[in-house]
């Protein structure tokens, strides 16, 4: 039987092997997604810089998202992401999925991303 820390280490191994070659830059930040069972985290972040220049969650005051876990809530901290990241002038990123397969809330959040006008 598969426990959930089976899984879980095995999509730590993948977003290691992942983040190997996926980086951010000034230029072109690293969107990086994070889900839990009752929540969705986004980020930007500069990985030369080592700093968060942008973030969204489904704990933010702001964000109508009611359930947490679900793909609706995806989909506004996608929008949120990219709006944010407009503002301080970022259109072009570089996604990274978490080691998480590219489905469900994972594609929708890109989705709705790239719906608010972020590139990537």
């Amino acid at each position: 039987m598969i426990t959930k820390a089976d899984k879980n280490v095995a999509r730590k191994k993948r977003h290691a092997r992942v983040r190997r070659t996926v980086i951010g830059t000034a230029q072109r930040p690293r969107l990086n997604v994070f889900r839990s069972t009752k929540h969705i985290y986004a980020q930007l972040i500069d990985d030369q810089a080592g700093v968060t220049l942008v973030s969204a969650s489904t704990l933010d005051k702001g964000i109508e998202a009611g359930n947490g876990g679900n793909v609706d809530a995806a989909k506004a901290i996608g929008k949120a992401v990219a709006e944010r990241a407009k503002e301080k002038g970022y259109t072009a990123v570089v996604f990274d999925r978490g080691g998480y397969l590219y489905h469900g809330r994972i594609k929708a959040l890109a989705d709705a991303a790239r719906e608010a006008g972020l590139e990537f």
